[in-house]
């Protein structure tokens, strides 16, 4: 078994036996969140000799930081192509498929995930969040679930205008956790692709877990099956959606943090949710380990 890696950025991961951890708390303020492509090329620039040359599931703190999986599935560029591609499964709350003028963060990284050419199809599973409601519609990338490169697995979203526009395929919706994990899996069935994984915990209900964002529905037990049933053809995987406190210096991004609303946590409050979700990281490395 390959070994965790830590990205460190914020502190937040808790002791895992064996894993090796990467020091990067000086990037915190640049990185967090989102940052421009210039400095996003520049951590990859800087990670890329510091990357052990084999490491199993990385963890990288808050949900602040789900845009280094792009970084990460980059690095797969060398094994895999347009003949030979990967999936991508995503567990999250939200799409992470939103426009953004200012480079890349956490809420646009799948439409960057899409260009790459060894990527074939990305799932999203879990969304219960409105960012993929009509309403909210024109703040999606379109292209790359008009082209088929990705698919919303979505509760409690009225997907019906999304039929009527041609993205029926792209929009699935369902009325409970369970239903919505039983259809993937039956549709994972016969697909034999190599899979990258990534987990970002707030697609799980606030009953498992807490973090700094709008939660999903699904149960820890949603995952572990998930895993169960993918675990031959996965590749590659992280973990993301910690708890941490940040009090951004920008101006620009003390607005962004001040629009996501996220909730003031006392220390005492903040220690507990940690060791839970450490608890939580324990299992999903486990179920993951080969």
């Amino acid at each position: 078994m390959n070994s965790p890696l830590i990205l460190d950025f914020d502190q937040s991961v808790g002791h895992i036996e064996h894993a090796k951890t990467l020091n990067l708390t000086t990037w915190q303020e640049q990185i967090r969140f989102g940052c421009t492509k210039k400095i996003f090329n520049k951590l990859e620039c800087y990670l890329q000799p510091q990357l052990p040359k084999n490491y199993g599931t990385v963890l990288m703190g808050s949900g602040d930081y789900h845009h280094l999986s792009l970084l990460l599935i980059k690095q797969l560029a060398d094994r895999y192509s347009a003949k030979n591609p990967i999936e991508v499964i995503i567990f999250d709350n939200h799409p992470d498929n939103m426009r953004y003028l200012f480079g890349i963060h956490c809420g646009s990284w799948v439409s960057h995930l899409a260009r790459l050419p060894f990527v074939s199809h990305i799932h999203v599973v879990g969304i219960t969040s409105s960012d993929i409601s009509l309403y909210h519609l024109w703040e999606n990338r379109l292209a790359p679930l008009l082209k088929k490169r990705l698919t919303y697995w979505s509760m409690g979203i009225n997907t019906a205008p999304m039929q009527k526009l041609g993205l029926g395929e792209s929009f699935r919706n369902f009325s409970s956790a369970d239903e919505l994990i039983a259809s993937f899996l039956a549709e994972q069935y016969y697909n034999q692709k190599p899979i990258y994984l990534s987990i970002d915990k707030d697609a799980l209900s606030e009953k498992v877990i807490h973090t700094n964002w709008d939660q999903g529905e699904l149960q820890t037990y949603h995952l572990l099956d998930t895993i169960t049933a993918i675990k031959p053809r996965i590749i590659g995987s992280d973990i993301t959606g910690e708890l941490s406190i940040w009090h951004p210096k920008s101006r620009f991004k003390r607005l962004l943090t001040l629009l996501d609303k996220q909730p003031n946590i006392s220390q005492a409050t903040l220690k507990q949710w940690q060791q839970e979700q450490h608890e939580l990281n324990l299992t999903l490395l486990d179920a993951l380990k080969s």
